[in-house]
């Protein structure tokens, strides 16, 4: 957590503000969190460099500056990138702070400080194996319901489990694939290879419905998720199964269960994902 639909939601905030803008001074008080280059090449590198355009690839914020290089950002668990004013205040776990030209910040903030950032040549993405090999995502012109199904057919592990591997599919997390199997009606325990053709076809469906409706929600906020605004999610509200335990389903009314899958906390129905 923060997992795509989360990031998206970033994204579109920021986008608009930091485009065009040039980055006047970075101030980092936590160092370990920059991965590459030193702190110190990081903020000379990035000083006095212009974001020309916003991108996303799975939980990754790319920022591509105006000298060929990217700053990546991966917020992990508890990472907040959020912009504000002049003279807005901000909180102890506040580490890294980027300002504009026009006086306006971009905050990185971090509770357990797990999140990562990279400062790269575009040509030296490759650095980063989990954004070079990440497979492809839902939404995306990549992710087809051939794709899906002949890789489900070449995998004997738990349907959630391969679902979570970022290799794989990429973007998707624990409450995202909850989700999607409840709606497919899929116990996350089924082995992948034992779908048929149909099941993929309401699976694939479904990943994609869950992704969708979570962008269109702004995310998904339970503790420390905010958009690029500062702002929490609304798709905690609509979620089927994630954080129901002992919540009745929305279907049948059989009371939620929560198992460990995939050394993960898993919430499904037990009657309509027999």
């Amino acid at each position: 957590m923060p997992e795509m639909p989360e990031v998206e939601t970033i994204r579109r905030t920021l986008t608009g503000k930091v485009e065009g803008r040039k980055i006047t001074r970075i101030e980092i008080g936590l160092p370990r969190l920059v991965k590459w280059p030193t702190a110190h090449e990081f903020q000379a590198l990035i000083t006095d460099r212009t974001v020309v355009t916003l991108q996303r690839r799975g939980k990754y914020l790319l920022f591509y500056l105006d000298n060929d290089y990217v700053l990546v950002i991966h917020l992990r668990m508890t990472g907040r990138l959020y912009y504000v004013n002049p003279g807005t205040t901000y909180d102890r776990f506040t580490h890294l702070i980027f300002t504009f030209d026009n006086g306006d910040l971009l905050l990185y903030a971090d509770t357990r400080t797990l999140g990562t950032l990279y400062l790269l040549p575009q040509a030296e993405l490759w650095r980063i194996s989990g954004l070079v090999s990440m497979g492809p995502e839902p939404l995306s012109a990549e992710f087809t319901l051939d794709y899906l199904i002949n890789m489900l057919s070449k995998r004997k592990a738990a349907i959630k489990s391969i679902l979570l591997n970022q290799h794989l599919i990429g973007g998707l997390g624990n409450i995202y694939v909850d989700e999607a199997l409840a709606i497919a009606g899929i116990d996350p325990e089924r082995v992948a290879n034992s779908l048929n053709a149909t099941e993929a076809q309401y699976l694939y469906q479904a990943v994609n419905q869950v992704i969708a409706d979570g962008i269109a929600h702004g995310g998904t906020t339970f503790r420390d998720y905010r958009d690029g605004a500062g702002q929490s999610g609304s798709h905690q509200y609509h979620l089927n199964v994630y954080g129901r335990t002992n919540e009745p389903c929305h279907r049948c009314g059989t009371a939620i269960s929560r198992k460990e899958v995939a050394g993960r906390g898993t919430h499904y129905c037990p009657n309509c994902q027999k």
